[in-house]
């Protein structure tokens, strides 16, 4: 019988850590798997109104950007990284005292980049790839003209976050599973907005080598640059699909292969709805309620029976725009706490 997954354990790749501050410089462990060395991680206060920080290996972790902002990128260290978790400062935000904060994680290669040249108009750039876990981190510069940009990881993108970070600019995404026709629409991860228009991504679905740009600022102004955040999908760790909500509290049911451990919704029907993030540390029992907003600084809310992470993927509870309107179309990006059925067959039970 083949494998049903090569990743039997995903917090090798992808962590979530839960931390109060005390206003003290210290270090602090991820909790599961102890030689996780991040190189991208995502931060946010969820008792304060405070920014969503995110920071990476490849461009170092004095600088940031912020997922609710078009703002460039800035310098200023809001987390290290070490060999088995991160160090915070004592005036970091994200350690004010008595405050909660979330972090999630994600493995990449360890800061170590691989280069690709610029050719006429295909930008160049450096990739640090995660081939295992379907992640890289891409810097790349502009040329201005329609082109394609290497992504290094040898398996077909899903989902592509784009933001130039030497200047104002949205964040650009794609998601395979936006309508009939990814390539020509674009999502903006720090708006509610979805948008058509193919200067973005060339009208060009990604390959299993690159990804297309178009003429756009936004993605592939001349000199200027960015970072992108790739994903291509891994059977039992990492799921970027859509669904159609009922508009009920036995709501509809999304088969992920493996038990969740981190998951963002968007509904992309309606406008004026934020991006959803839910994770298994906040809530450690059904129903999972506990949510924050991609797109804003607002401090953590909850909302009764949003929906159960289940054993094989997760299902709506509640009649709501963010996750279950009827007839309503969403996106959602997951991450694995456990596969439904390791390498060896072993399943995993529910909740």
């Amino acid at each position: 019988m083949a494998d049903y997954t090569t990743i039997d354990d995903p917090s090798a790749h992808f962590q979530v850590k839960l931390w109060t501050g005390n206003a003290t410089t210290r270090t602090i462990d991820l909790d599961n798997n102890a030689t996780m060395q991040p190189d991208f991680s995502w931060i946010k206060s969820r008792s304060n109104t405070f920014e969503h920080y995110w920071e990476n290996s490849t461009n170092g972790t004095n600088k940031y950007l912020r997922s609710n902002s078009s703002a460039a990128e800035e310098t200023g260290t809001v987390i290290t990284y070490n060999s088995t978790g991160f160090g915070i400062g004592s005036g970091a935000e994200n350690n004010t005292n008595a405050t909660t904060n979330v972090g999630w994680f994600w493995k990449a290669n360890g800061g170590t980049t691989a280069s690709f040249t610029e050719s006429g108009n295909n930008p160049g750039g450096t990739h640090q790839a995660n081939t295992t876990a379907g992640f890289s981190i891409v810097a790349y510069t502009g040329t201005g003209g329609a082109g394609t940009v290497s992504h290094g990881l040898s398996a077909t993108p899903r989902v592509i976050m784009v933001k130039r970070t030497s200047g104002v600019a949205d964040w650009n995404v794609y998601h395979a599973s936006n309508t009939s026709a990814p390539e020509t629409d674009y999502l903006v991860l720090n708006t509610e907005a979805a948008t058509s228009d193919n200067t973005r991504w060339n009208d060009t679905a990604p390959t299993t080598s690159v990804f297309s740009v178009g003429t756009d600022d936004a993605v592939n102004g001349d000199a200027s640059t960015y970072l992108a955040f790739v994903f291509a999908e891994k059977q039992g760790y990492s799921k970027f699909g859509s669904y159609v909500g009922n508009g009920n509290a036995d709501g509809a049911f999304i088969y992920t292969g493996f038990k969740p451990a981190w998951i963002m919704v968007k509904n992309i029907t309606d406008s004026g709805v934020s991006w959803m993030i839910q994770d298994h540390k906040r809530d450690i029992n059904n129903p999972v309620h506990h949510r924050l907003k991609a797109n804003a600084t607002t401090a953590e809310a909850t909302n009764i029976n949003q929906m159960d992470f289940l054993s094989n993927g997760f299902k709506c509870r509640v009649n709501d725009s963010s996750w279950n309107l009827s007839g309503k179309t969403y996106i959602y990006m997951a991450f694995a706490e456990n596969p439904f059925v390791t390498s060896t067959g072993t399943p995993t039970t529910a909740r």
